[in-house]
C-alpha cells in the first residue's frame, strides 16, 4: 500500500502533458542551450506587467510599517478593493455589477475551487467542451464532483448543441465554458451563448433545479481582429464569470482572481456567503493583501496587445509556410494544429526531435491535435520554422 490516496497516486502516474513536457524542456536546455530550444509548451506570459503594476507595489510598500497591512481582512477580499474591482468589472462586461456581486479569491483556479465546494454534492456532474483547460477535471474531483467533457462540431470547435442537451442528466449541476479558449483561441459568439443559454433554461425547468453556467475568462482581454467576447452575465439567472489578472497583467504568480454572480441570480446572496465559507475553509483563507492593492492601481491597464498579435501572425506563417492545418485563433496566446499523421503523442515527440517543445492534444481531451502556446518572443516563433518543417515531411 502506497503512502498517497489512491486518487493522487494516480494523477501522478497520469501527469498532466504540460508539465511533462516542461520538464522535458528543462533537460533539453541543459543539453543544447536554451537558446537552441523552442519552447511552446507552457502558458506562462514573458511580457513584463505594465509599469502600473509596479508603482502600485511601490505605492503599498510605502504602508508596510502601518499595523495590520499584511493583516487578515474579510475572507471575499477587502471591501474597497471588491467596489473598485466591481466598478470596472461593470465597464468590461457591460452590465451593472455590484460589490456584494464579486468576491476576490486566490486566482481563477481558487475562485473555481471555491465555487465547486460550495454548489456541488457528491456524485453531481459538471460539463465542458473538448477541448479544454487539463485541470479542469481536478478541480471538480476535489469537490466530489464527476466531470464529463462534450465533442465540439469538427474542424471550428463550436459548441454542438445537440451534444450539449443529450449529455445533461438530472445530475448536471454546471456547464463550464471557456472562451477565449485555452487551447484553440476560439470565441463564443453571442448567438452561440444564446443556444447554450436556450439548452440550460430547458433543462433546469426538466429537472427543476438551475445548471449553472461558469464562464472561465482569463483571456478576455486577448481578442484579435477585432472579435467581441460577450457576457454571460446578462443573458442567464445562473451565469457565473471566473478570472484572474494572471494574463492581461502578467501576475500569474501573485494569484489574485474574482468570481462574478449574475445580478439575475435569485439566491445570488445566498452563494455569495457559501463562496465566502469556503474561501476560509479551503486554505486560501483570503486573497494576498499585495496582490489587491496591485490590482486596485492596474484596473483597466494591460500588457501590449499588439506585441501578441504579432506573434500570432509569426506563428500562423511559420505553420502555413510548412503546411500545417488549423483554426486561425480568435483570442488568447494559443494555437491548436492538427497532428500530421492523426498521433499527436507520436507527433510531439518528431517535433521534440527538433527541440521544440509543444503539448498533444490528448491532455486537453481531444487527441489528434497539438497545442503551441505563443507566448514567447518572435524570434523564437520564426527560429523554430525550419524544425516545423522538418518534423512534419
Amino acid at each position: 500500500m502506497g503512502i498517497l490516496s489512491d486518487s493522487i497516486g494516480e494523477s501522478i502516474t497520469k501527469a498532466s502533458w504540460i508539465r511533462r513536457m516542461f520538464e522535458a524542456g528543462t533537460i533539453l536546455k541543459k543539453q543544447f542551450g536554451a537558446e537552441n530550444v523552442y519552447d511552446f509548451s507552457l502558458g506562462n506570459p514573458d511580457l513584463p506587467a505594465p509599469a502600473v503594476v509596479g508603482e502600485g507595489l511601490k505605492a503599498f510598500a510605502q504602508t508596510a510599517g502601518e499595523p495590520f497591512a499584511f493583516g487578515y481582512m474579510p475572507n471575499a477580499g477587502y471591501p474597497w478593493a471588491r467596489e473598485k474591482l466591481a466598478q470596472h468589472l461593470t465597464k468590461e462586461q457591460g452590465t451593472p455589477i455590484a460589490a456584494d456581486e464579486v468576491i476576490l479569491t486566490c486566482g481563477a483556479a481558487g475562485g473555481l475551487n471555491a465555487f465547486f465546494r460550495a454548489v456541488l454534492n457528491h456524485g453531481e456532474g459538471v460539463l465542458t467542451f473538448a477541448p479544454y483547460f487539463v485541470e479542469y477535471g481536478s478541480y471538480v474531483a476535489n469537490h466530489g464532483g464527476t466531470f464529463r467533457a462534450i465533442p465540439t462540431e469538427k474542424g471550428t470547435f463550436a459548441p454542438d448543441l445537440a451534444a450539449l442537451e443529450a449529455a445533461i442528466s438530472p445530475k448536471t449541476r454546471v456547464l463550464m465554458i471557456n472562451s477565449p479558449n485555452n487551447p484553440t483561441g476560439v470565441v463564443y459568439s453571442l448567438e452561440q451563448l444564446k443556444g447554450i443559454v436556450a439548452v440550460l433554461e430547458a433543462k433546469s425547468r426538466e429537472y427543476g433545479k438551475p445548471i449553472f453556467l461558469v464562464a472561465d475568462e482569463p483571456y478576455r482581454f486577448l481578442a484579435y481582429d477585432g472579435a467581441v467576447v460577450p457576457s454571460v452575465l446578462p443573458l442567464y439567472d445562473y451565469a457565473v464569470v471566473v478570472s484572474s489578472f494572471s494574463k492581461n497583467l502578467s501576475l500569474p504568480g501573485e494569484r489574485v482572481g474574482y468570481v462574478i454572480l449574475s445580478a439575475r441570480m435569485p439566491e445570488k446572496a445566498e452563494l455569495m456567503a457559501g463562496m465566502t465559507l469556503t474561501n476560509r475553509i479551503l486554505g486560501f483563507v483570503n486573497p494576498p493583501a499585495v496582490g489587491q492593492h496591485i490590482m486596485a492601481a492596474a484596473l483597466g491597464a494591460q500588457v501590449d496587445l499588439n506585441i501578441y498579435a504579432a506573434r500570432r501572425k509569426a506563428m500562423a506563417e511559420v505553420l502555413d509556410a510548412a503546411g500545417y492545418s488549423y483554426v486561425m485563433p480568435q483570442g488568447a496566446f494559443y494555437f491548436f494544429p492538427e497532428a500530421p499523421g492523426g498521433d499527436d503523442v507520436a507527433f510531439v515527440g518528431k517535433l521534440q526531435e527538433q527541440r521544440i517543445l509543444a503539448v498533444p492534444g490528448s491532455g486537453f481531451g481531444c487527441p489528434g491535435y497539438f497545442r503551441l502556446a505563443f507566448c514567447v518572443s518572435e524570434d523564437v516563433i520564426r527560429r523554430a520554422a525550419a524544425g516545423f518543417a522538418t518534423a512534419k515531411q
